[in-house]
């Protein structure tokens, strides 16, 4: 081990290792996008089958939101430019885009 001169290495010293938060991907409800298109959605870009896509949807419809993902800050940011760039739905002539969705550190106590 070499040090600069006339600085004695700290060997006693505790090295605090922290882990980087995962971050969460929540997608928000609104009126222009049918169920079936958050399912096709949700199957597309994070592989969930019909069943659990379809769980996330409902739960989307009634509480404005739900977290579709938890993970890495760039893969949160990654799965949330996914969401961005699906585009509208066609089932609906008034859709004027994408779904909205955010990421955030997750809470760790």
């Amino acid at each position: 081990m070499t040090t600069e001169p006339g600085i004695a290495p700290d060997l006693d010293r505790e090295v605090e290792v922290r882990k980087l938060p995962p971050y969460l991907v929540i997608l928000y409800d609104d009126n222009d996008h049918t169920y079936e298109y958050v399912i096709e959605m949700l199957g597309r870009v994070f592989g969930y089958g019909r069943e659990r896509a379809y769980q996330m949807a409902c739960e989307v419809d009634l509480t404005g939101r739900v977290v579709v993902f938890t993970g890495p800050l760039e893969q949160a940011e990654f799965k949330r430019d996914q969401i961005h760039a699906y585009g509208r739905d066609w089932r609906l002539p008034r859709c004027a885009g994408s779904m909205s969705a955010t990421i955030e550190p997750a809470c760790i106590e």
